[in-house]
């Protein structure tokens, strides 16, 4: 009995502390979190190929700048042909430009500063649009000058070298009998005339070049007609020395 009484007093102190008389379990703590598995970043696949490719694109770019401004600093501005000027004709403002190159050492450009002082000469030769001036291609001469006529000639093909005609040249006006090829109206003597090309144009529309040559004024009206009779025949000498 007396076992018994000591074991339910024992019993009786263990359910005063866990406050529900064992009736109940007792209340569950909080919840334990475990560890987040985080998903690791995907791994970038390097391209050695593009990489390099990348790298010589900065590269030529570099290059590619630094040639363009050595190029630009080199370049000077200097006077150019707007639009074709024919031997003789007159310069205007509105024939010449202004345009930067990197000219060589041995062409005796114009520089751009000096272009004014260029309208108003004349062309020592044909200046074609888009060539550079040089000081050799103009002068302050009248063409033609006086005591000095320009006569237009109409030749065919076999009234003219094969070589062809440049203005410049030293020429020779000979007569022919003409035409018709009557002897008697070939005049044997005074019949060849130094003369000097001045121009010359060839047209679509016909079989003819025309060539402007330089003569003497008292032998222009002679040489006229020869060429309007269809008389007149061109021969080229040397251009040695020009």
């Amino acid at each position: 009995m007396g076992r018994a009484k000591n074991m339910a007093k024992k019993l009786d102190a263990t359910d005063g502390r866990g406050g529900t008389g064992g009736s109940s379990p007792p209340p569950a703590g909080p919840a334990t979190v475990g560890p987040v598995a985080v998903a690791a970043p995907p791994r970038l696949r390097r391209r050695p190929l593009l990489a390099l490719a990348g790298l010589g694109l900065v590269v030529m770019g570099a290059l590619l700048a630094v040639w363009v401004y050595l190029a630009n600093t080199d370049a000077v501005s200097v006077v150019a042909v707007r639009d074709t000027v024919m031997r003789g004709e007159t310069i205007t403002a509105a024939d010449l430009m202004r345009v930067q190159v990197s000219p060589d050492p041995a062409l005796q450009v114009v520089p751009a500063a000096e272009l004014d002082a260029f309208v108003g000469q004349r062309a020592a030769r044909d200046l074609s649009a888009g060539a550079l001036l040089t000081r050799e291609a103009t002068t302050d001469q009248v063409v033609p000058g006086e005591g000095f006529s320009v006569v237009g000639l109409a030749l065919t093909t076999e009234l003219m070298p094969g070589e062809p005609l440049q203005a410049g040249d030293r020429v020779r006006v000979v007569a022919t009998p003409g035409q018709a090829g009557d002897p008697a109206t070939f005049e044997a003597a005074d019949t060849v005339f130094a003369a000097e090309v001045v121009g010359v144009a060839t047209s679509v529309e016909s079989a003819q070049t025309v060539v402007s040559v330089l003569v003497p004024q008292g032998d222009a009206a002679q040489v006229a007609r020869w060429a309007s009779a269809g008389r007149a025949a061109l021969v080229l000498d040397s251009r040695e020395g020009d």
